[in-house]
């Protein structure tokens, strides 16, 4: 058994066929898929290639024709699709730069998650030269690594293509939803110890995925021959003796995401920096995203292998973000590895049992099964299926379970090796089939008396959730929860997370947040960077319960849809002392500002234009909201705020109007400036007037 993927244009090319031929196969035989680099499940694939098995079937092409699968893959999108993304869009007032005239052959859907290998494939291209412009668009991404969503549009755009990206179903239906958690208190004598369960995190490119292969194919070696890993979010390894469960989500997104909806499955964070590039950016938000879930950390710092590795500077680097490690007289585990060649690995999972040790991880085996989803999916042939972590208890074959509202009874359970299992006990990942829908990762899942117990659960989970999606918690709702806490509680603690427009704000700020404090009352920094306010950051603020903080720093549109759906407050200033009024009166529980901004709007700059008499004008789409004539705005550049003024001119086409809404281009003059540039982003705001709380 397998649960890998196989690509459309790689079953084409195994066949000897056309990929548009074998996309119409798939089609036909009922999977879903969209394009030549859509992924098929081992089932999927055996049924397409059982159905060129049957008598009268040829195959038609030889080797030599393999060749055309990856003009083929890119001429899978019909033009059927392009033409219906095409009419939704309103139309342009003048050809988008970069994209060329022949649209019908420059279009293609990709699925978010593409890696620069797979696009280079799909357009033709070489990978150098997606890298190369990724870089001019200060993406620094390696071959084999994802492309962020936000940037393959315009990546497109500067290639001379038009890639229209997927959207995911699941991340929708997951966007706000009402966390399920399963509590639980077991009596300390049936505790015995169980296998910690390890996140690896860490910047870009510093080696998390090559040591996670590294660590399964080591596993794969010394087990028995022919058994096979597979990916299923989560494996184990046996070391020593003693067994570590990892959970295959590298990046500290995943492993903020599992914290946000309360799912604490993560035992101890190992954080890879690479010794030839010391602490980076994301380094930093994987250290403190560890520290806010309060998970002990062991520092692998790799790449020892290459001339220029300097794990000393490592070492001095780490200090400056709290982390001091043994070698310095701290207490944090520092192994120095080479993922790529293995040196060390061994070490790093013995320190891994050691501090496991130290931590004296226990669960009660006897006890019905609890546990967290991992991931979840539909798969051809087995129907909703889900990585499961156990926590609590003996997960067993039969078992009626159900995770938020979803129930359903374990037909089967399969391990990371393929093999099938009858039961699982605490730390350990195995998939589960027998869902009667697909449960949410991060939701916790329990098992309970029988199948009617568990459709019962299920359906008053389900009626909770539909209540509360009726009523969804504004910003305003949770401050003012937050704001009652400080009030009432002793020993109150502010959390927050803090984004700058340089590093010279960015230390004056903390120096001075450090300063404040009242009688049993203090202020926490769980993150602070400088640049715009992320996604990352709202997530992060979610499952730590603080406050997001930007000075000269503005939210994206992702991170504001994060915020709108989880009611997390986002807090600009401008002016250093009212941003520190702020905080210090947030701390004493009232509300500061009698003031706050709404807003209205965002357009990005695509064009600059200077016009007679106007100066500058933006040439600018409308992506968010409307701007208005007259409105307040913000010119923000790479999440920093460069100017704050107002709109003195809106035109569409060479006609003066009021207002602009989303899904339209128009040209925008701002009062007394011209650095404009292209992908800048123009966001519109105005200012009310509030009661203080």
């Amino acid at each position: 058994m397998s649960l890998g993927k196989t690509r459309v244009y790689e079953l084409a090319r195994d066949l000897g066929l056309e990929s548009k031929d074998v996309l119409a196969r798939v089609q036909e035989l009922g999977v879903e898929v969209k394009t030549a680099s859509s992924g098929l499940d081992d089932d999927a694939a055996a049924l397409v290639r059982l159905s060129y098995e049957q008598p009268g079937d040829d195959p038609g092409l030889t080797v030599d024709d393999v060749g055309a699968t990856e003009e083929a893959s890119v001429e899978a999108v019909t033009e059927e699709e392009a033409g219906h993304e095409t009419e939704e869009a309103p139309e342009p007032v003048a050809d988008t730069p970069g994209v060329p005239e022949d649209d019908e052959e420059k279009v293609v859907l990709v699925e978010p998650g593409i890696t620069v290998h797979d696009l280079a494939r799909l357009l033709k291209i070489r990978t150098a030269e997606i890298v190369k412009t990724l870089m001019s668009m200060g993406e620094m991404v390696p071959g084999g690594g994802e492309i962020p969503v936000d940037t393959i549009e315009p990546l497109g755009r500067e290639l001379g293509w038009e890639i229209l990206v997927a959207e995911s179903e699941e991340e929708e239906r997951d966007t706000g939803r009402e966390r399920f958690l399963v509590e639980y208190d077991d009596d300390p004598s049936s505790l015995v110890s169980r296998p910690p369960v390890v996140t690896v995190m860490g910047h870009v490119d510093h080696g998390k995925t090559q040591l996670l292969d590294t660590i399964r194919d080591t596993n794969v070696i010394e087990s028995e021959a022919g058994r096979i890993t597979q990916h299923i979010g989560a494996y184990r390894v046996d070391h020593g003796g003693s067994t570590i469960t990892f959970i295959d989500t590298p990046g500290h997104e995943a492993f903020t995401a599992l914290r946000a909806r309360g799912a604490d499955v993560t035992d101890i964070a190992v954080i890879v920096v690479a010794a030839d590039d010391s602490v980076m950016p994301q380094t930093v938000e994987a250290i403190n995203h560890a520290k806010a879930a309060d998970v002990p950390m062991i520092i692998a710092i790799n790449k020892m292998d290459l001339e220029a590795a300097d794990p000393f500077a490592v070492r001095a680097a780490l200090t400056q973000h709290e982390i001091v490690v043994e070698e310095l007289g701290g207490d944090v585990p520092a192994i120095e590895i080479s993922a790529l060649l293995g040196t060390n690995v061994d070490d790093l999972l013995e320190m891994i049992s050691l501090v496991a040790e130290v931590e004296e991880l226990q669960a009660n085996p006897k006890a019905p099964a609890i546990g967290t989803v991992i991931e979840a999916q539909i798969e051809v042939g087995r129907g909703p299926v889900a990585t499961v972590v156990v926590q609590r208890g003996t997960l067993k074959r039969g078992d009626a379970i159900v995770a938020g509202p979803v129930a359903g009874r374990v037909r089967a359970m399969f391990d990371d090796l393929g093999e099938q299992v009858n039961e699982a006990g605490p730390s350990s990942p195995v998939v589960v089939m027998g869902w009667d829908d697909i449960p949410t990762a991060g939701d916790m899942f329990e098992v309970v008396k029988n199948e009617r117990t568990a459709r019962k659960v299920a359906q008053v989970k389900l009626d909770e959730l539909r209540a509360k999606e009726l009523v969804v918690p504004t910003a305003i709702d949770r401050l003012g929860r937050l704001i009652e806490q400080l009030r009432t509680q002793d020993h109150s603690e502010l959390r927050i997370i803090v984004k700058t427009d340089t590093h010279g704000s960015l230390d004056a700020i903390k120096d001075s947040i450090g300063k404040i404090s009242r009688d049993d009352g203090f202020v926490t920094v769980v993150h602070a960077a400088v640049g715009g306010i992320t996604k990352n950051d709202v997530s992060l603020a979610d499952a730590s319960n603080a406050i997001v903080y930007g000075f000269n720093a503005r939210p994206d549109a992702s991170a504001r849809k994060e915020a709108k759906a989880t009611g997390i407050d986002i807090r600009t200033f401008s002016i250093i002392y009212e941003f520190l009024d702020d905080v210090e009166s947030l701390l004493v529980g009232e509300l500061a500002p009698e003031e706050i901004e709404q807003f209205l709007g965002v357009a990005e700059v695509r064009e600059v234009f200077r016009a007679p008499r106007l100066g500058h004008i933006a040439g600018s789409y409308v992506t968010e909201g409307t701007i208005n004539r007259n409105a307040r705005v913000r010119l923000v550049r790479d999440g920093v705020v460069v100017y704050d003024g107002r709109v003195v001119s809106l035109r569409r086409f060479k006609d003066d109007v009021q207002s602009v809404a989303m899904g339209y281009e128009c040209g925008i003059g701002l009062a007394k400036f011209k650095d404009i540039k292209v992908g800048d982003m123009i966001e519109s705001y105005e200012v009310r007037e509030v009661a203080r709380i």
